[in-house]
């Protein structure tokens, strides 16, 4: 068992992506933003879920958006193109299966 600390960083840095751990076929990502800024259209050949731990962050997935926020897990196919932009300051985890 392992505890693993992901600290809230936006008091001390604008937008901040780490990586928290890797697995053989498993990336887990932590995302902070300010409100505004965001993560240009890309995809990722791996499935992704979108955990929201603080605050509010608009996807656009396909050409659809999606409001994700506390209490929210956002599933996205392998490929699928994605953008995203704080709504709130926020901080997410991104869980990257199958990489």
């Amino acid at each position: 068992m392992n505890i693993i600390e992901t600290p809230y960083l936006l008091e001390e840095k604008e937008k901040h992506m780490s990586n928290v751990i890797q697995f053989e076929n498993h990336q887990v990502l932590n995302i902070h933003l300010r409100k505004g800024e965001e993560i240009k259209e890309h995809d990722e050949k791996e499935e992704v879920l979108i955990v929201a731990r603080k605050g509010k962050v608009l996807f656009t997935v396909k050409g659809v958006e999606q409001l994700v926020t506390t209490g929210h897990i956002l599933h996205m196919n392998p490929l699928e193109r994605h953008a995203l932009k704080a709504v709130e300051d926020a901080d997410v985890i991104v869980n990257k299966i199958g990489n």
